[in-house]
């Protein structure tokens, strides 16, 4: 089953990007939105320290809750790109934790970027919070 969703709060104990047992409520379709160019803008400064050359790499957005759970949320999605370590280039998942005011992203901090065989350990982390970066696009 794939989830719409991309973004949920992290549990109370645990910071945005650990892994939990129970994965969330994925938030349905009806209720999503696209980015905005600014939030978008957010997301990227965030994951471009992580990447080799930032400025070729090719973004694939996952929707946004119309209403975030949370003032502080989890996302998920993918990005094509050059990583300093060579295994990892290509496609490659990434969790961000986001502050949000006014139903929209105000900052966010990488919590893990991977690719290869390792996008695995993002889905699922991803998964815990309700997330798929594969359903970026």
């Amino acid at each position: 089953m794939a989830l719409a969703a991309c973004a949920a709060s992290p549990p109370a104990d645990q910071p945005a990007a650990s892994a939990a047992t129970a994965p969330a409520a994925a938030t349905p379709a009806s209720q999503l939105r696209d980015l905005t160019p600014q939030e978008k803008k957010i997301i990227v400064d965030a994951v471009a320290p992580s990447l080799k050359e930032p400025g070729a790499a090719k973004y694939k957005w996952a929707k946004f809750p119309i209403v975030p759970p949370s003032d502080e949320v989890s996302y998920c999605a993918t990005v094509d790109a050059k990583s300093p370590y060579a295994a990892y280039s290509g496609h490659q998942a990434y969790i961000v934790d986001a502050k949000v005011s006014g139903g929209h992203i105000t900052s966010a901090a990488l919590g893990l970027i991977t690719g290869g065989k390792d996008t695995a350990i993002v889905a699922n982390m991803c998964a815990t919070h309700g997330l798929d970066p594969n359903s970026a696009t």
